[in-house]
């Protein structure tokens, strides 16, 4: 037997999540799991705005990224973010 994916939810309510995740098509999949990030980054935001009020908006996406990004990417897309343009 597999072990329960959610805590908080029926194993009949889990079996009909996971058969109609099942029967999406991939592109659907893709577009859910692209709206879910959207909104997790979205909250982030909302929380980083409320611990830096102050703070400017390229400063709260700095904030943001560092959520995400692991400190050698971050500092390579800063990097490349301040080089001046060709």
């Amino acid at each position: 037997m597999r072990p329960k994916l959610w805590e908080d939810t029926s194993p009949a309510a889990e079996r009909v999540l996971i058969e109609g995740y099942r029967r999406m098509s991939p592109a659907r999949k893709v577009s859910q799991v692209a709206w879910l990030t959207l909104a997790v980054q979205q909250l982030a935001l909302a929380r980083l705005r409320a611990e830096c009020p102050d703070a400017s908006d390229d400063a709260l996406r700095v904030k943001l990224a560092a959520l995400w990004l692991p400190d050698e990417l971050l500092k390579r897309v800063l990097a490349y973010e301040r080089a001046p343009a060709a």
